[in-house]
């Protein structure tokens, strides 16, 4: 033994889908860590594509046991920058204003992802591409991901206009298992 820490990690797969601009949406997250995989989707029946991204993040930085080195991959593009090119930075020196001096669209949400973020070693954020048909080492991880979210979505959309209660997380049974993810 060299006697160096053994570095724990982790990998997220983290989407969200919405309907439209503002409507149903939902998030769906696939993370792998200490030798076991889960999944875990979530609804809302107003919300944007966005709000659902974020949240998916979130959820899986709070889930991941604390201590780890965490590898996010995502096919949103915002969420993606503003993490690596700390956007939340400016955000906060302003007050929580964007470029042109309006408040920052879910703020709530980026505050709870920059308190996941604090729980951990160090987290790291790929980006991926989403809906390829092409196949990469990511694929399988996001396209479970997507699906998740997908599900969760129309699920919000048939609570919406039935009027139930908005969808909660969910733990899918069952996900313990062998995933087909890259070990990378």
């Amino acid at each position: 033994m060299s006697g160096e820490p053994v570095e724990l990690e982790a990998h997220a797969y983290t989407d969200g889908a919405s309907g439209g601009s503002r409507g149903p949406g939902g998030y769906g997250v696939v993370v792998t860590w200490r030798g076991k995989t889960e999944e875990i989707s979530g609804g809302e029946r107003d919300t944007t594509n966005l709000r659902m991204e974020v949240t998916a993040a979130c959820v899986a930085l709070e889930k991941i046991d604390e201590g780890h080195v965490v590898t996010v991959y995502s096919d949103s593009s915002y969420l993606v920058n503003c993490m690596r090119r700390c956007w939340y930075e400016t955000w906060r020196k302003n007050g929580w204003l964007n470029y042109r001096r309006e408040p920052v669209a879910n703020r709530d949400l980026w505050e709870r992802l920059l308190q996941a973020t604090l729980r951990h070693r160090e987290v790291r954020w790929k980006k991926v591409k989403g809906h390829q048909k092409t196949r990469g080492p990511h694929k399988t991880g996001n396209d479970r991901a997507d699906e998740l979210a997908v599900a969760a979505k129309n699920e919000a959309d048939g609570q919406r206009r039935s009027g139930s209660a908005p969808l909660q997380r969910d733990v899918v049974p069952g996900a313990e298992r062998a995933s087909g993810l890259p070990d990378e």
